[in-house]
């Protein structure tokens, strides 16, 4: 099976953002920096400090070298101990240095971490239509390290290299003015495959990550249905889908690894090539007189630090290289755009909520399915207590009625009023508290059946679960389970049959204790049994309150207040069942297929 790049991986995607933003991409980590500021300036202090000493080391060299035959013995003691204090001043700062920058690192990217997580969890499903969750995930995983792994020692240890480069360059100067100039003319040979590799090294790295994402966005979707995979004995086409992209991203690394492994040969064998010619021109000029032992040796120091310093910020280049580009795609998570969002100014809903709900000529089209509206010209008035059925043909828009309602979705055209005030107008996580939910694939999660159910109101008591459990026919099987209430669930609900979950589902909802209750195919995995007996919770529980029951079963909605019928996004009839039954169209046909008795009445 064929695996084409991935999009953000695409053709000219990558050298668009090379060329705009270039390292530049690490200036979005300044917000995350700014409010620790003052660790951020006593790591600065302990890395100039760290770069300090280690310049005055070849001071002290040069001094005992000429010394050494001449000097008194006191004093050459002195120059000993200077050396010894200095090294004992370096191990200090370095130890501090790296517990700081450390400190700084883990704290700036786990607020990275919370701030994407939590821009995404507000993102409404239109977002995730263009990304895959393994994606996202990635993002928050690997290219997070890659930033602490950057933030916690590589970028300290670049500006302490950078401090020593210059340092040492300046030192050199005033050491032998006639070797500096001749280790400068090296320069543009190793500033060169610098800048023309590290280009190409930021582009590969860029479509490495991609790589990752991909992979681990198609093994998040393997695995989540893993059932399915096995059921249909599809094992064998995951696993080579899966090491296709997998191979594919190791074949980018070796690229990758290539590219800078070539890029840090150039320039360790220039810089220590310059350093060996100058070495000979100086040797020659202790010879003849014009340089004494000691500040040939100094000089030296300098330049293999300084030749160092060069050869490490090479190698570095390349991690900074692939931090701008995980810095760049969290950015891009941080930054989308929501097609669903909140005023700035918002309006509340009055005390108490009524739960009226009116839909005005909305139009909606999925994002994903253009051309092919959803609902079209919906206009539909819902009073308050009211219990409203929605019945229809899959794909007649049942469905996105009640994600309408949860405004996971904004209309095209027209718009939904609650209690008179519309969605747009108000904060959504304001009037979401007054809707409960019971979606027709029930959400259950990797912990314990009271925490499950306890998720509808995290501040109810073990009593209150325990009741809305009983109310929702799920206390018998919840009791019988090794650890009762606490027992634990497994992901996504794996110890529970189809059945189970739904009912762990509908007790979470009776919890909420909303004013609207939202029921979308809610016995659909049911036995007859638990129907009923759901059936008659929910008639009790929706007793004062407003229900929209989406259901196919129609045995669900015959005591539905009114049944919507839906086609095409449209509504065709709206009555009672018997009503409908009598009209004679397509509730009726339904009907048909579904009772006897309604044939008869037909």
């Amino acid at each position: 099976m064929a695996r084409t790049a991935p999009a953000s991986a695409a053709p000219g995607a990558s050298e668009e953002r090379e060329t705009s933003r270039n390292m530049r991409g690490l200036n979005a980590l300044w917000p995350f920096l700014k409010p620790y500021r003052g660790l951020l300036l006593a790591s600065l202090c302990a890395l100039v400090l760290t770069a300090g000493v280690s310049l005055t080391l070849p001071l002290a060299v040069r001094r005992v070298v000429d010394n050494f035959r001449t000097g008194a013995d006191a004093l050459l003691d002195q120059y000993f101990l200077a050396a010894l204090g200095i090294a004992a001043l370096l191990a200090l700062g370095t130890g501090l240095r790296y517990a700081l920058v450390t400190r700084l690192g883990e704290r700036v990217v786990s607020d990275i971490r919370k701030a994407v997580f939590d821009r995404v969890l507000g993102m409404s499903p239109a977002f995730f239509e263009n990304i895959m969750t393994g994606e996202v995930l990635s993002r928050i995983t690997t290219d997070t390290t890659l930033i602490q792994s950057v933030l916690g020692s590589s970028a300290s240890i670049a500006l302490r290299n950078m401090l020593i480069f210059l340092g040492g360059l300046v030192l050199m100067l005033l050491t032998s003015v006639k070797l500096t100039g001749l280790v400068l003319l090296l320069v543009p040979a190793v500033i060169v495959p610098i800048m023309t590799l590290g280009r190409r090294l930021r582009r590969i790295s860029r479509e490495n990550q991609d790589w990752i994402a991909a992979s681990s966005g198609n093994a998040g979707e393997t695995l989540g249905a893993v059932q399915t995979v096995q059921a249909f004995t599809h094992e064998a086409q995951s696993r080579a889908g899966f090491a296709e992209m997998t191979e594919t991203a190791y074949q980018v690394s070796l690229r990758r690894i290539t590219t800078r492994a070539l890029m840090t040969v150039i320039i360790i064998f220039l810089v220590f090539t310059g350093v060996v010619g100058v070495l000979w021109i100086g040797a020659n000029d202790v010879r003849g007189g014009a340089m004494s032992e000691g500040t040939l040796i100094q000089f030296v120091i300098y330049s293999v630090m300084v030749a160092g310093s060069v050869a490490a910020l090479s190698e570095i280049w390349g991690e900074l290289q692939r931090a701008a580009g995980a810095t760049e795609r969290l950015v891009e998570l941080l930054n989308a755009t929501d097609t669903v969002h909140d005023p700035e100014v918002a309006k509340t809903l009055a005390q108490p909520v009524r739960g009226a709900i009116r839909f005005d000529d909305v139009h909606f089209t999925y994002p994903a399915r253009p051309g092919m509206p959803a609902l079209d010209g919906v206009t539909l008035d819902i009073a308050p207590g009211e219990t409203v059925a929605f019945v229809g043909p899959s794909g007649a828009g049942k469905t996105t009625v009640i994600q309408m309602i949860l405004r996971f979705y904004a209309p095209q055209r027209g718009r939904i009023l609650f209690d008179g005030v519309p969605l747009e107008d108000m904060d959504r996580a304001a009037f979401r508290r007054h809707l409960a939910l019971v979606p027709q694939d029930p959400v259950i999660f990797a912990a314990s059946a009271r925490d499950n159910i306890r998720f509808g109101r995290p501040d109810a008591s073990d009593a209150e679960v325990e009741a809305a459990a009983r109310a929702a026919a799920a206390h018998d099987f919840i009791a019988a389970l090794p650890e009762g209430y606490d027992a634990w669930l497994g992901e996504r609900g794996v110890m529970l049959s189809g059945g189970q979950k739904q009912r762990i589902a509908i007790a979470r909802a009776i919890l909420r204790d909303a004013p609207v209750l939202l029921l979308d195919e809610a016995t659909s995995a049911l036995d007859a049994e638990s129907e009923g007996a759901v059936q008659r919770a929910v008639e009790m529980l929706s007793q004062g309150r407003t229900t929209l029951i989406v259901a196919h079963r129609l045995a669900t909605v015959k005591k539905a207040d009114r049944i919507v019928v839906m086609e095409a996004g449209r509504i065709v009839a709206v009555g009672s069942h018997d009503a409908l039954v009598a009209e004679g169209g397509l509730y009726a046909r339904l009907a048909r297929m579904q009772f006897t008795d309604g044939a008869t009445a037909a």
